[in-house]
């Protein structure tokens, strides 16, 4: 299934958060179901997961993602999971246990031109499990400190059982004026967001990214260890 999603609609509400999942693990008044209505209801970026990993009980799983610059057709970056054959290490007894969470926080990179760009496509391919996944959707909330920038909400639909799909979203940016793009630029990975993943309105997956937009300015903090580490122009 291949699909284009295009959205700038700017879905806050402006209403009070809910309590999260903390990153030691403990819960907090959290509801059972998280629902959209539930996110979209947030007014800064989550302390900490809303689920569990194991709440992905359809079994998806994202294999290649890539970012274009639609103006230009320009690829900012292109990153893509390990496949059966490919030359992958594997760890030693000795190492330590892999974090759960590992994989659900990446850090970017970027120059300070990316914060001109209008609009980028994000092409993304995934696989799903046994099991039919039925409204599937993606609400993303990007935030600089406690301010609210933009919150993009896609939708992927339909997914049948054992499936590979192909989707891109069309990200369009809001201008950005000066003075906050200068703080963007000056204070490196306090752009974050949220990126909460629903089937049948409950959430089954949520994800985190940090942002820096100071590439080429001066050297950037390393990611943390088992944090994916991006960089503009990085395949």
């Amino acid at each position: 299934m291949s699909l284009v999603r295009k959205n700038g609609a700017d879905l806050i509400p402006g209403q009070e958060g809910i309590c999260v999942e903390q990153e030691d693990g403990e819960k907090e008044n959290q509801p059972s179901v998280i629902t959209p209505d539930d996110v979209l209801k947030m007014t800064r970026i989550s302390d900490g997961f809303l689920c569990p990993p194991e709440a992905n009980i359809y079994d998806i799983d994202f294999t290649r993602f890539k970012i274009r610059d639609l103006e230009t057709g320009t690829v900012l970056f292109e990153i893509a999971k390990p496949q059966p054959g490919d030359n992958i290490e594997v760890p030693s007894d000795d190492e330590e246990p892999v974090d759960p969470n590992a994989g659900r926080f990446i850090r970017y990179e970027f120059t300070p031109n990316f914060l001109k760009l209008k609009a980028v496509g994000s092409t993304v391919e995934f696989r799903v499990g046994a099991q039919p996944v039925n409204k599937f959707r993606m609400i993303e909330r990007h935030f600089f400190r406690d301010k609210h920038l933009k919150t993009f909400d896609f939708e992927f639909g339909f997914c049948i059982p054992f499936s590979s799909n192909t989707c891109e979203h069309i990200y369009e940016f809001p201008p950005l004026a000066p003075d906050l793009s200068q703080d963007m630029i000056d204070h490196p990975f306090e752009t974050r967001s949220d990126s909460f993943y629903f089937v049948d309105n409950r959430l089954i997956m949520h994800n985190k990214a940090d942002y820096a937009y100071n590439g080429g300015l001066t050297s950037s903090a390393s990611a943390s260890a088992g944090d994916s580490h991006l960089k503009e122009g990085d395949s």
